[in-house]
């Protein structure tokens, strides 16, 4: 491999909008790290982005588990000795309904575990690899239910009540903006982005936008050039507010 080959792992890459993301970045001459806690499905979608003309390889990743996160960059430094981006896109809902006065307790605690401790696991597991990289971008998939801005406009449809989920969601976008203050003047250029609503099993296929659509904002927010902004909140459309 080129040392001037991006090295890119997606979590949550098996299906939906993780794999677009994967299938977009190869296309760009990524090799494509699939990180996916379930062996056949990321068996599946590594055979499936390689028929695309995908250099893409498997990494078993549970961003729930401390071992697992250890050993995918246990894994991606054997290969490649470092990581050029890093996509954290695996998220769960925690389960519906998530009205506030009556949600389970463990709805919260699932919601949380996945999309904002997961992320802090992965990311800083990966970090070492990251800060070898002439380039490193990370990049975390947000949603619009993450903004209190648009969270608090009653004149825009937020969706269902969310009381686990969208919380996540918001306290992902601080996550990444305490990141892109650390690492500022590193190199290292921290991102969110909101990828619409899209059709996925996150949300029963409900969404009007294409998993590909979904993952034109993280795939733009992976390859930034190297002035490009760090500790923001972006769509397609450009930044969304907090």
């Amino acid at each position: 491999m080129s040392e001037s080959t991006t090295v890119a792992l997606v979590t949550g890459a098996n299906k939906g909008i993780g794999y677009e993301i994967a299938a977009g970045l190869g296309a760009r001459g990524a090799t494509v790290a699939v990180g996916a806690r379930d062996a056949e499905r990321r068996d599946a979608a590594v055979t499936s982005l390689r028929a695309s003309g995908v250099d893409a390889f498997g990494v078993r990743l549970d961003v729930t588990d401390d071992d697992d996160a250890a050993r995918a960059a246990e894994a991606v430094a054997d290969r490649y000795g470092r990581l050029d981006v890093l996509v954290n896109n695996a998220a769960v809902t925690g389960g519906m309904p998530q009205d506030p006065t009556t949600v389970g307790i463990g709805v919260l605690r699932v919601a949380l575990e996945t999309n904002v401790v997961g992320v802090v696991r992965v990311t800083n597991a990966m970090l070492p690899l990251l800060r070898r990289s002439a380039s490193p971008r990370i990049v975390n998939v947000s949603s619009s239910g993450g903004s209190l801005a648009r969270q608090c406009d009653p004149g825009r449809d937020s969706g269902p009540l969310s009381v686990a989920y969208s919380p996540s969601k918001s306290a992902l976008n601080a996550v990444t903006v305490q990141y892109a203050k650390e690492l500022r003047g590193s190199g290292i250029l921290v991102n969110a982005g909101c990828p619409g609503h899209t059709a996925t099993d996150l949300n029963a296929f409900a969404g009007a936008r294409t998993p590909a659509q979904g993952a034109a904002i993280a795939i733009h927010l992976a390859t930034l050039p190297d002035d490009g902004p760090s500790g923001g909140f972006f769509d397609d459309a450009g930044s969304v507010p907090w």
